[in-house]
């Protein structure tokens, strides 16, 4: 029994030598670049669809809500539920927004979102999310920016 466990351990450490060798010949995995296109990314639609936090605090203070239209309209429609759902999807991923807080309807490629969010800035990434979502046409948030308890 303690050769075995003697032969794991010889194993375990070889293992793993390995592979921090490999990383460095190889650069190993960094997630940093993909998230920094994706930030960049959404940082382009942001400013594209007129979303700057002065921007969105101008026309909740004008109107009470946000709408903004896609410019690029997919072909196929997909279905108001899957838009709904996709659109919920990426709030649950977003680590800043709170899916319970937000509600999401869709018909016809229009998009309504509705609840509350801590700040203008998310109104403004609530609705670059659902903009970017395949499609929809135009999103109208009825968003309240309400610091969190």
């Amino acid at each position: 029994m303690k050769i075995a466990i003697l032969f794991f351990l010889i194993g375990a450490i070889a293992g793993g030598y390995a592979m921090r060798v490999y990383d460095e010949q190889h650069g190993g995995f960094n997630p940093r670049p993909a998230a920094a296109r994706v930030a960049d990314s959404l940082s382009e639609k942001l400013r594209q669809w007129r979303l700057s936090p002065e921007e969105v605090k101008a026309d909740l203070a004008r109107t009470g809500q946000i709408v903004r239209a896609n410019a690029v309209v997919a072909e196929s429609r997909m279905s108001d539920a899957r838009i709904a759902a996709v659109v919920k999807a990426k709030f649950l991923i977003d680590r800043d927004l709170s899916a319970r807080d937000i509600a999401v309807q869709a018909a016809g490629g229009r998009v309504t979102l509705s609840g509350t969010v801590s700040s203008p800035d998310l109104v403004a990434r609530a609705v670059a999310l659902a903009l970017d979502t395949e499609g929809v046409r135009t999103v109208e948030a009825r968003l309240t920016a309400a610091p969190r308890p």
